[in-house]
C-alpha cells in the first residue's frame, strides 16, 4: 500500500513575513508544507514561491536536513545542464496514525511523512461501549498494525482521531454524541496522548471526510461541502483555501438539525421537531418502514439491499428524502456559496436516487449567480474519504512551528 495523500502548500509568504517578522519555526513550518505538497521542489522554487530570498530559503531548508526531516534528491534534467537538485520529505523520518471511528467500524491507517499509507486495518466497532474501552481496543490495534508492518522504528509525530460526534476541536473532546453514551466531554485527545507519545488530534468524522475530498481535487473545487447521508446527517465546510472551517465552538456544518417545513411531527434525538436528520437519514427511513409494517428492514443493510432490489417504497422514501436534503443545501448554498458540493456516505453509495434528488432540488431552487459554476457530486474517495482527511491532518500537525520546533531544538 503506497497511496500517496496530496497535502496542499501553504499561502504564499506575504511581505511582511518575507521581512523576518515570522517566527523561524512559521517559516520552517511553511517551507517543510511546500516541500510536502511538491517533491521535488528547489531552492530556486521554493525561493520564488515564498517571495523569500535564496540565501533565506537555504538557511531555512538546512536544519530540517540536519535532522533527516527532508532529503536531497536528483530531479530530472532540464534539457542541458546537469540535474537540478530537488527537496521531499524523508519517509523514514516518522509516521502518522489515523483512527477513522464509525457508529459500527473502525479504519485505522498508518502513513509516512511522504503521503504515502503505509498499513491499513478495518475492523468492527462498538461505540455504545465505554471511551476507555474503545479506546485501548484502537490503541492496541495501532500498536498491532505498527508490529505487524514492521514500522516499530519509525517515529510516531501525531495521531488523528475522527469521531462520529460533535467535537470540540480546541480541547479534543466529544459534545454531546447522540449515538455515544458516557463520551460527552470524555478527553480523548489527553487519554490517547498519555499512551501514544504524539501529538493528538480530535475531529469530526465528516469534517476529515471533507478535507479529504477538498485536498485530493483541484484547488477551483473550493469552497467545498460534504454532505455525508448515513445513520445522522452531517456536513464538512472547507474555505477556498483548502482550510477546514468549524466555527467558534466546532458546530459549522451541522445541517442535519435543520427544521424541514411541513415536518413537526417528528421527534429529533437532539430533542428538537423536524430536523432534517430526522426524517431523511438512513436511521429515519428504516424507521418509516417500520410504521409502514415493514418486517424486512430492520437496519441500514436491509434499506440497501431493498434499494439495490428496486423495492418500490423504499425507492420513493429515498427520492423523498433526497428532495428533503436538496431544500436544506439550497439554503447552504445561498449562504457559503461553494464550488463543489459532494455527496458521501452509506446513502450516496448505495442509490443514484439521492444525487439526482439534490442536484434537481437545488439547481431548481438555488439562485442562477451561485449555482452557474456549482459541481454537485459523489464522494471521490467513498469510505476512504476519512482515513485520507485525517492523513492529512495528520501530516501538517507534524509539520507545525511547535512540532517542528520540538524536532529542531
Amino acid at each position: 500500500m503506497s497511496d500517496r495523500v496530496p497535502v496542499s502548500p501553504p499561502s504564499r509568504l506575504g511581505p511582511s513575513e518575507a521581512s523576518f517578522r515570522l517566527d523561524p519555526f512559521e517559516t520552517h513550518s511553511k517551507i517543510a508544507r511546500l516541500i510536502a505538497s511538491s517533491a521535488g521542489v528547489s531552492r530556486a522554487d521554493l525561493a520564488r514561491i515564498t517571495g523569500l530570498a535564496r540565501s533565506t530559503v537555504s538557511q531555512h531548508v538546512q536544519p530540517l536536513l540536519d535532522v533527516g526531516l527532508i532529503k536531497e534528491q536528483e530531479t530530472s534534467p532540464a534539457a542541458r545542464g546537469r540535474p537540478a537538485t530537488g527537496l521531499a520529505l524523508n519517509a523514514r523520518a516518522g509516521v502518522v496514525l489515523i483512527a477513522d471511528l464509525g457508529a459500527t467500524h473502525a479504519r485505522l491507517v498508518v502513513a509516512d511523512l511522504a503521503q504515502r499509507r503505509l498499513a491499513e486495518h478495518v475492523f468492527g466497532l462498538n461505540l455504545v461501549d465505554s471511551p476507555e474501552n474503545v479506546l485501548n481496543l484502537i490503541i492496541e490495534e495501532l500498536a498491532n498494525l505498527l508490529t505487524k508492518h514492521r514500522l516499530t522504528d519509525r517515529k510516531v509525530r501525531s495521531v488523528v482521531v475522527g469521531l462520529p460526534a460533535p467535537v470540540d476541536f480546541n480541547r479534543g473532546v466529544p459534545i454531546r454524541p447522540p449515538i455515544m453514551p458516557g463520551w460527552d466531554g470524555f478527553p480523548v485527545a489527553q487519554y490517547v496522548q498519555e499512551r501514544i507519545d504524539a501529538s493528538v488530534l480530535v475531529d469530526n468524522d465528516v469534517n476529515l471526510m471533507a478535507l479529504g475530498e477538498a485536498r485530493t481535487r483541484p484547488p477551483s473545487q473550493s469552497p467545498l461541502m460534504f454532505v455525508k447521508v448515513s445513520t445522522g446527517i452531517g456536513c464538512g465546510v472547507v474555505t477556498g483555501e483548502g482550510i477546514l472551517h468549524r466555527g467558534a465552538d466546532g458546530a459549522a456544518g451541522d445541517i442535519g438539525h435543520i427544521r424541514v417545513a411541513g415536518r413537526e411531527n417528528v421527534i429529533c434525538r437532539c430533542g428538537n421537531i423536524g430536523c432534517v436528520e430526522a426524517v431523511a437519514s438512513a436511521s429515519a427511513l428504516v424507521r418509516t418502514l417500520q410504521q409502514e409494517g415493514r418486517t424486512d428492514a430492520q437496519n441500514a443493510d436491509d434499506l440497501a439491499r431493498l434499494v439495490k432490489a428496486g423495492d418500490p417504497e423504499t425507492v420513493r422514501l429515498v427520492r423523498t428524502a433526497a428532495a428533503e436534503i436538496g431544500d436544506v443545501i439550497a439554503t447552504a448554498v445561498h449562504f457559503y456559496n461553494p464550488a463543489s458540493i459532494v455527496l458521501g456516505g452509506r446513502m450516496a453509495r448505495i442509490s443514484d436516487d439521492l444525487l439526482a434528488g439534490v442536484r434537481a432540488v437545488v439547481y431548481s431552487r438555488a439562485l442562477p449567480l451561485a449555482t452557474r459554476s456549482l459541481s454537485i457530486e459523489n464522494s471521490q474517495l467513498g469510505e476512504l474519504a476519512g482515513a485520507i482527511g485525517g492523513v492529512v491532518l495528520g501530516i501538517e500537525r507534524a509539520l507545525a512551528p511547535d512540532s517542528l520546533a520540538e524536532m529542531l531544538q
